[in-house]
């Protein structure tokens, strides 16, 4: 009797034993599956990725691979007074030239795809394929944003220069072969390959002299150091306007408004000549579309007003805005034709 009870009694305390056991065991479960969902729940707060309503939160850099004062410098910061504006936050040019632009393309492609360094890209960014080895690729390795504008080069000479049109210009240099001095934005730059397809067509030789920018080219073109220079129109127009230069002739197929008595290239006894100056804005591969739709939106508007179109046309240039995929076909397009200029033109990178 004794005996049974000890057993029973055993039975019983290990029973409960395994009971308490089990409620521990459940109420440790619980507790972990409670901290696990709880954690989870917190995850997509933490790694959401930034909003465009909240884009930008600290300055924004905008790369321009040119010196200061050409055309590319000059569209960007009426961008970022825009772009200032609009978002509330600075966005500031940092100028950095070199290797035809190839240095500030670089730095804007391989920097973080997080919005706040952007970069000004023309169409020396669609000739540098066809000149350098690059690192990067010009198509796959960017996220296009918006194209900002469009316009002609310039065809000028220094005032000095014993010509009145473009006609006289061609007669001179065939006179006098090698001898006229046509200043560039460097070596394989747009106003590079500009000149060369320009001698090319017109069946004259020329001396070409390269600068770190078209901002000094054209300082030395005023100074009389060149002669001429085949330039994007927005840092020329003030010095024509001024007389300090002498535009024969814009490289678009048609007229410019914003000066309407200079005649085209193709008026001027070079039919099959045509080049265009545009400009985009791009950032690096990975750019949250977020970020891309507020900026594409926040550009479009702003080329929208009144103020801004009359800034770019006084300059030259015409607004265009349009989605991301229109700039990622213009790059496409304007690769392939500079790949030919350069080809046809023997030109290599220094």
């Amino acid at each position: 009797m004794i005996s049974r009870s000890a057993s029973d009694g055993a039975r019983c305390i290990g029973t409960m034993s395994i009971a308490r056991d089990g409620e521990t065991l459940m109420t440790g479960l619980y507790r972990v599956l409670s901290h696990v969902l709880l954690a989870t729940a917190t995850i997509p707060a933490a790694s959401a990725p930034l909003s465009a309503q909240q884009y930008p939160t600290k300055p924004v850099k905008i790369i321009v691979a040119f010196a200061p004062g050409g055309g590319n410098d000059l569209i960007a910061r009426v961008m970022a007074q825009r772009l200032t504006t609009a978002l509330g936050q600075q966005f500031i040019v940092e100028n950095k030239p070199g290797a035809g632009g190839s240095i500030g393309f670089r730095s804007g492609i391989k920097s973080l795809p997080d919005g706040y360094t952007l970069t000004v890209i023309t169409s020396s960014y669609a000739v540098n394929p066809s000149l350098y080895k690059l690192d990067y690729d010009p198509v796959a390795d960017i996220t296009p944003v918006v194209e900002i504008s469009r316009g002609p080069f310039l065809v000028v000479v220094n005032p000095s220069l014993s010509v009145r049109n473009l006609y006289e210009l061609i007669a001179l240099a065939k006179s006098k072969p090698g001898q006229i001095n046509f200043a560039t934005g460097g070596q394989g730059t747009n106003t590079h390959l500009a000149a060369e397809l320009f001698a090319n067509i017109a069946g004259i030789k020329i001396a070409v002299v390269h600068y770190r920018g078209v901002g000094p080219a054209l300082t030395d073109t005023i100074g009389e150091q060149t002669n001429a220079m085949i330039t994007t129109s927005a840092p020329a127009l003030p010095y024509v306007k001024a007389g300090r230069l002498r535009a024969l002739a814009v490289t678009t197929s048609t007229r410019v408004p914003a000066v309407p008595d200079i005649p085209t290239v193709a008026e001027s006894g070079v039919p099959d000549y045509e080049v265009v100056s545009w400009y985009g804005l791009v950032g690096p591969k990975g750019l949250p579309r977020t970020i891309v739709d507020r900026l594409n939106a926040e550009l479009t508007k702003a080329l929208k007003l009144k103020k801004t179109a009359e800034q770019l046309q006084s300059d030259g240039q015409s607004p265009v805005g349009g989605s991301p995929e229109q700039l990622l076909a213009t790059i496409k397009k304007e690769i392939v034709l500079w790949r030919k200029v350069v080809s046809d033109a023997g030109v290599k990178a220094e």
